[in-house]
């Protein structure tokens, strides 16, 4: 994390978890009522499933190669790749799907949602996280400090 980079407002955290809440409730309750066979209505969990866990993936490894963490380029397409894969996928299942336009867009929104959510929460978390660790590593450097031999 750039060390200028200020820690995201209470608002912002509520907001984010709030999308995330929002957006899969709302495609998971969409699911329950749907009437649609019991296998479609597991690929369009799973395909939200690996949608959330790829997007999470693709905030991580990127924001990982900008601290400096070492990634191998083939991770971070991997990551990208399942991100585009799971985007596709529910397309397709969308465009063949015997839904109404405006089921598909509702299903279209509220997984886009939860996808952005979803890198939000993260970055959220990650950038508390971090912030949380520095003052820790400061008492450590400081206490260090008193056990070297005074010339």
């Amino acid at each position: 994390m750039h060390p200028d980079t200020p820690k995201p407002s209470s608002a912002f955290i509520g907001a984010s978890w709030a999308a995330l809440a929002v957006g899969v409730l709302a495609y998971l309750i969409g699911l329950w009522n749907a009437s649609m066979l019991l296998s479609e209505k597991g690929y369009y969990l799973t395909v939200l499933l690996y949608g959330l866990f790829s997007a999470v993936s693709v905030q991580k490894s990127v924001r990982d190669r900008l601290e400096g963490i070492p990634v191998t380029a083939l991770y971070v397409g991997l990551c990208w790749g399942s991100a585009l894969l799971a985007i596709v996928l529910l397309a397709v299942g969308l465009w063949n799907a015997t839904l109404a336009l405006s089921e598909k867009g509702f299903y279209s929104m509220a997984f886009v949602l939860s996808l952005f959510a979803a890198i939000t929460v993260q970055k959220n978390t990650r950038d508390s996280a971090a912030l949380e660790q520095k003052p820790a590593q400061i008492h450590q450097v400081h206490d260090s400090s008193r056990e070297l031999p005074q010339l």
